[in-house]
């Protein structure tokens, strides 16, 4: 292919979540791996609707992701402003010259006689699109009315008979009737501009080539086909992609379903998905495949390997589930992958949410014990909480094993204190075979004793592996541990 230009044009009125995350990476790989330019524009023309903070979760986001951008609101470019906020005069402009070719008029209309009209043609069950009270209002009367102060928008002139074609990448030619489409408003009553031009100039001057966005379009893509030829522009390439279904696949996944996912620690919100601990390079693989394959069964790919594979042929229009036991599949896999070091790091940011004094020097050495037992980085709290937290007050009805009398718990504590009485250090290499011959000698399973001594000296029934963990806690405060429950059990 040539060299690209795509863009990326989210609205700020809300979270951004999986199906943006996933317009926005099939953006970039395709510029990436064309030598392109990925723009991201920031769509704020429905003022209204706009959720404060949003745009930065945006670029926030998609840093996270690692989704750089090429032009945009906070890197400037050739053909800024990015924001279409500041762009109310060039959408004019546009939407004057609409109006003097006839492609587009001024609606006089009241949202009173406007709701009244809806009314009647759901009444008689005729599709509700505007009636055309003012399409042949004669232009000098609506300039004459204009000039007057008096309320309008603009609206597109919809041909009445005839179809419209417009071809889509993925699904083809698709083919409307006209008398089926709205006049849709172009620019409102406060002047500002709605979607359908503004995104339609912005395409233009801005020189997009290709067009990725939610199949939810579809419906106005006639529309915006028809603005385009009206300029006498060449349209970019219009591909439309895949809607997400719920997990059940019953139904379009939607926002509304989000706070029913986080009760499982899912969620369809990038933000979210960063503070549960997935990793970007698990949502990238995860939500890549959700509408594209590279064959039938190369899973992993690392953010260079969908560069290079990534082709829009390759894309599916149809419906895909949202399956979050293979993000988890995902994510458990990439937190194998990280060095001890990384992982380290990628963790102390849960730690220090909690609270807890963690330090990297000792999180890289709990990494590698850890590791394994990880689906997502905050399970890292539960499970290496105890070398951080204060040891916790146990009563000695908690030590005894499965099966095991105060007596028979007090034979393994005295055990174990015999054994690493002498150790200038707790190595797990040293301590592991000592009381392993131990427990055969006492009469004892593994289980039951290696359970004892997990609450005795981390506080706690289920923790990573027990030699390890005594090595990392240290001798010292392991022979206190120790020799404290020994006095519960005497007591």
């Amino acid at each position: 292919m040539d060299p690209v230009r795509v863009r990326f044009a989210p609205s700020p009125t809300g979270h951004l979540h999986l199906g943006s995350a996933r317009t926005a990476l099939y953006d970039y790989l395709i510029a990436r791996k064309t030598g392109g330019q990925f723009i991201l524009r920031i769509e704020d023309t429905d003022q209204k609707r706009l959720v404060e903070g949003a745009e930065q979760e945006i670029y926030d986001g998609l840093h996270w992701l690692g989704l750089d951008w090429d032009e945009g609101p906070d890197v400037g470019g050739p053909y800024g402003p990015y924001r279409q906020s500041e762009r109310k005069e060039i959408y004019q402009k546009y939407a004057l010259e609409l109006v003097e070719k006839g492609y587009a008029y001024y609606c006089f209309c009241s949202p009173e006689r406007l709701s009244e009209m809806r009314t009647g043609q759901q009444q008689r069950k005729e599709p509700v699109v505007y009636d055309g009270t003012c399409r042949n209002i004669s232009l000098d009367e609506a300039r004459s009315r204009v000039a007057a102060g008096e309320k309008h928008v603009i609206r597109f002139k919809t041909p009445r008979t005839g179809a419209t074609t417009m071809t889509d990448l993925l699904r083809g030619a698709i083919t409307v009737e006209n008398r089926m489409l709205d006049d849709y408003i172009l620019v409102k009553s406060d002047g500002l501009a709605l979607y359908h031009l503004a995104a339609a100039v912005d395409d233009h001057l801005m020189k997009i080539t290709h067009v990725i966005r939610s199949s939810e379009w579809l419906p106005t893509a006639p529309l915006h086909s028809m603005i385009h030829r009206s300029f006498g522009w060449q349209e970019p390439v219009w591909v439309h992609l895949s809607v997400f279904l719920k997990p059940s696949g019953k139904g379009k996944m939607s926002k509304r379903d989000a706070a029913e996912l986080v009760k499982d620690g899912h969620s369809i919100f990038i933000k979210e998905l960063e503070n549960l601990g997935y990793l970007p390079e698990a949502v990238l693989n995860w939500v890549a495949l959700m509408g594209w394959s590279f064959d039938d069964h190369t899973e992993f790919f690392t953010k260079q390997a969908l560069i290079e594979s990534f082709t829009l042929d390759r894309l599916n229009p149809s419906p895909a589930a949202i399956n979050f036991q293979k993000f988890d599949y995902f994510n458990a896999n990439y937190i194998r992958m990280l060095t001890d070091a990384e992982l380290a790091e990628r963790i102390k940011p849960f730690f220090d949410r909690e609270g807890l004094p963690a330090d990297l020097f000792t999180l890289t050495r709990i990494a590698p014990i850890i590791r394994e037992r990880l689906t997502t980085l905050d399970d890292a709290i539960d499970m290496a909480g105890l070398f951080f937290r204060p040891f916790p007050q146990l009563t000695a009805d908690q030590l005894p094993g499965k099966d095991m009398t105060p007596e028979m718990t007090a034979n393994v504590i005295r055990s174990a204190i015999e054994v690493f009485e002498p150790l200038p250090s707790l190595d797990k290499d040293a301590t592991e075979p000592f009381m392993r011959s131990e427990v055969d000698r006492l009469g004892l399973t593994p289980g039951q004793a290696f359970g004892t001594l997990r609450v005795a000296v981390t506080g706690q029934k289920v923790s990573p592996p027990l030699f390890e963990s005594m090595e990392i806690i240290g001798k010292q405060a392991i022979m206190e541990r120790l020799q404290a429950a020994l006095s519960l059990l005497s007591a």
